[in-house]
Parts: C-alpha cells; structure tokens; sequence
C-alpha cells in the first residue's frame, strides 16, 4: 500500500472521531487568544498519537507545536481553532443564535483545526508505515481572527527551521489560490479629557469622545487620498457614560490595510498624525496602543499544484441526503445578487458558471496570480519564512459570506463534516508529497526566493511586545 493510502485510510477509519472533535470545537467556539479547551483537545489527541508537544509557545497559553519524526525535510501543517465574537447559531437553516451575543465559528476554525489535526496524525501513521524519513509538525495557532497569533510564533523563530507549510481553510469554493492578501496593523486610540457637567459647565469639560469624532472625520477624508486597494476601518470601543457628562476617556480601534506592507504603515502613520490633530484641536491627551500587524501573502504555484493535483486524484465528495437538502434551505436564505456579488468579486475564471449551482463541484486551476484578496491573514507572514499555501474547500454553498450566521451553521453539520475529511485528505497526502518527492521542495524553495526577491521581512511588532492576553476583559 502506497504512503498516501495508508494516510487516507486512517482517515476514513477515524473519520467520526475527527468529526467528533470538530464539532466540540464548534460547540466550545473560543475567542482568539483563550481558546483554553480548544487547544488542549487538539494538542491532547495529537500526544496520544505520539506527538511531542511543546505548549505555551510565544507567549500564548493557546499556541503549541506538536513534532513527529527525525531530521529533514520538516513539513508544518498549520491548525485555527479561534471563533468570532457575536456569531452564536444553532445548527438549523435559518438565522437563532444558541446564545445572543456569544461567539460562534463564522470562519469554520473548527473545520481547519480538526483537518490540520487529522492530516498530521495521517501522516505519522503513513510516516511509520511505510519508513518515511523526515519530520511533520503541527502549529496550533490561536487568534488569526484578531490578534495574528502566528505572527508572535513567526517573529519568535518556531517557523525558522521548516521546509514547507501547508494549511487548509473552510471557504465556499475548492480553491488553491495563487493571490495575494492585504497587509494589516490594528492599533487602539485611547483619548483623556476632562469630565465636566455637560449642561452647567460645559466650558471645563475637554471631551475625549470630540476627539475620536473629529479623528474619524479626518480618516474619512483621507481615505480619498490612498491607494485603490486600501482599507481603513473602526470601531468606537467607548464614547461616554451619559449625555449629561463630558465624556473624560474615549477609545476607538482602527484597521489599516494595504497591499504592502510598506504601504499599510505609510497610511498607518498618516492616521496617527490625524489623532494628534484632533487631540490638539480638543485639549486631550492620547494614548496609541499598537496591538499587531501582518504583511502580505506569498504564494506558491509549485505546492499548489501539487494540492490541485491531490484534489483531483482524491475526487470531490459528494452532498447528499439530508446534507443537500440542509444546502437547499441554506440557500434561501442567500439572495441571488448576494451570491452573485461574492462570486465575481472572487475573480474566479468563468466564475459566472457557478450563479447556478448549490455547491462547488469543480477543481480549478491554480488562480488568482498578481491579485489581491482585500482580507488580511497571519499565514502571510508564515509564507515570508517558507514556502506556505493554504487552500480551500467547499464547506460552504457557494454565496456563503464569510463571518456569517450560514457559515456558522454549515461548519458545524453535514457540509462541513464532508468538507472537514476532504481536505484532510488532501493536506495528508500533499505533506507525504513533499516528504517523498525531494525535486518538489526543491522547486517550491526555489520559487520562494524568487518571489522574495531580495526583500527583507522585518516582524511588524516589537520584540517586546507581548500579546495582548488581557484584552476580553477591558
């Protein structure tokens, strides 16, 4: 029995306990940065597999590296399992949280957590077997939603001695992307004022709340004056307590996106000369809070061919009984200007094909060279230190918005379940692909330093800066 049929057969042998575990991840839906049970079930079925585990790592409770093997190559399979604030939904076809305001897998985390999980164990298993050299890690990676966890794991070298990085991420389509993403940096603005009361002595407030509004109104005029591509984006954390008190403390949260990074912190800076401004103009005093930042993506055409390949060699599952008929009421609930808005900004060739179909039933080329996705991801810093790809599968029916109540609700059922043991698949034989295949890594390599081109990638946070662990509780 081949390498790959061994992996693939674990798989299918094991595919209610990989389910089982998705779903528990889908049920305990942590935030980034305490995903406290997450992490430890992931890690904790990882060691009774033989796993050596290193937990903790940069900093982060929820961040581990779990190693099997000896010596070279050394192929990492990447794992998320951090869900998003407010998207609670019960597994039904129709929009009722499980709880209001609590949080929910609107990305699929427990779907890329669980296949990573799953294709690492598959290829001990395939490794063993079969007298495969070399060594497979996987990178428990907490708060990509947020707080780029893997950007702290790049910048402290965890990534430094790996050969390839492959990782998997729910999507609506099968695609293994040649794009790139936006550059991020997402910084706090804490504004001091001077309480007062609003009605009978306005004159001796200094309002902290003027200030966020006037910096907002200062980034609104800029955003004429970026690049096409660019996004700016906030939230006001904290305006005030009452209409009747000068507000003393104010706090806003901005995203700055660009696709370089050199871009991002041109724009970046900008926005902070924009908050001095309007803490001048108000007699308040400022406070920036840097919380992380990320570069751009690096693709790579040589191992995603070798996805697409393996893709097409596995065969797409597929969606039947009450798996197609939960797709059905799923889709009515997604109008056909939504779907057809999500597909053609996708820029997937004949896109158009698909304004018709439930679910993706094709394996595209490789796509998507020279453009960029306008989300930001931390596995782009990941693919600055090595050859990384990260595709994706059809979780989702096509339309699917990501961060979405459907999404929540389809990562946890059927689709998803298919979609989950898929890509498992794929990821497992891929990573034996560049375990056996010397001249495959090689080319990737090779492909990455072109792409580099000499340029230099510098850790966008301080090596003191420390991940902010507390911040659920302010």
């Amino acid at each position: 029995m081949s390498a790959k049929n061994c992996a693939i057969d674990w798989i299918v042998n094991s595919r209610n306990r990989i389910i089982n575990i998705s779903d528990k991840l889908w049920d305990l839906a942590e935030l980034g940065l305490i995903e406290v049970q997450s992490a430890k079930l992931i890690g904790d079925e990882l060691e009774k597999h033989g796993f050596r585990i290193e937990r903790e790592v940069a900093g982060m409770p929820t961040a581990f590296i779990a190693t099997w093997g000896e010596g070279t190559p050394i192929v990492g399979i990447m794992g998320e399992y951090d869900a998003l604030p407010g998207l609670s939904q019960k597994k039904i076809p129709r929009q009722e949280p499980i709880e209001h305001g609590k949080p929910g897998h609107g990305c699929g985390h427990n779907v890329h957590g669980a296949s990573g999980m799953a294709a690492a164990i598959a290829v001990k298993v395939a490794m063993e077997k079969c007298g495969i050299g070399g060594m497979v890690k996987f990178f428990g990676c907490p708060a990509e939603e947020n707080f780029s966890g893997k950007v702290f794991m790049v910048r402290d070298g965890y990534f430094n001695e790996v050969d390839a990085v492959i990782s998997h991420h729910p999507n609506s389509m099968n695609e293994v992307p040649l794009r790139s993403c936006l550059a991020v940096n997402s910084i706090k603005f804490h504004f001091y004022g001077k309480a007062s009361h609003a009605a009978a002595s306005p004159e001796q407030g200094r309002s902290a709340l003027d200030a966020v509004e006037l910096m907002n109104i200062g980034v609104n005029y800029l955003r004429e004056h970026i690049v096409q591509d660019a996004r700016i984006h906030y939230v006001v954390e904290k305006g005030g307590d009452q209409p009747n008190i000068v507000p003393s403390y104010a706090r806003s949260w901005y995203y700055v996106r660009a696709p370089e990074k050199a871009q991002t912190d041109f724009i970046h800076n900008w926005v902070l000369d924009i908050a001095r401004g309007a803490a001048m103009m108000t007699r308040t005093q400022l406070k920036t809070e840097f919380l992380e930042g990320s570069y751009n993506l690096i693709p790579n055409n040589t191992i995603s061919e070798v996805i697409v390949g393996n893709m097409r060699e596995i065969g797409l599952p597929e969606i039947t009984g009450e798996d197609l008929e939960f797709a059905k009421e799923i889709a009515k609930t997604i109008t056909t200007e939504t779907k057809t808005a999500e597909l053609k900004k996708s820029k997937r060739p004949a896109w158009e094909k698909l304004v018709n179909k439930l679910v993706d039933d094709e394996i595209p080329d490789p796509w998507g060279e020279h453009e960029v996705s306008h989300g930001s991801t931390d596995v782009a810093d990941v693919s600055w230190q090595v050859p990384t790809v990260e595709f994706g599968t059809a979780t989702w029916i096509l339309g699917t918005p990501a961060h979405s109540w459907q999404a929540v609700a389809q990562s946890g059922v059927g689709i998803g379940h298919v979609s989950l043991v898929f890509a498992a698949k794929v990821m497992a034989s891929t990573v034996i692909d560049l375990l056996t295949n010397k001249e495959s890594l090689v080319k990737a390599k090779d492909e990455y330093r072109k792409r580099i081109s000499g340029r230099k990638y510098q850790a966008p946070i301080p090596q003191d800066h420390k991940p902010p662990l507390n911040i659920w509780n302010e």
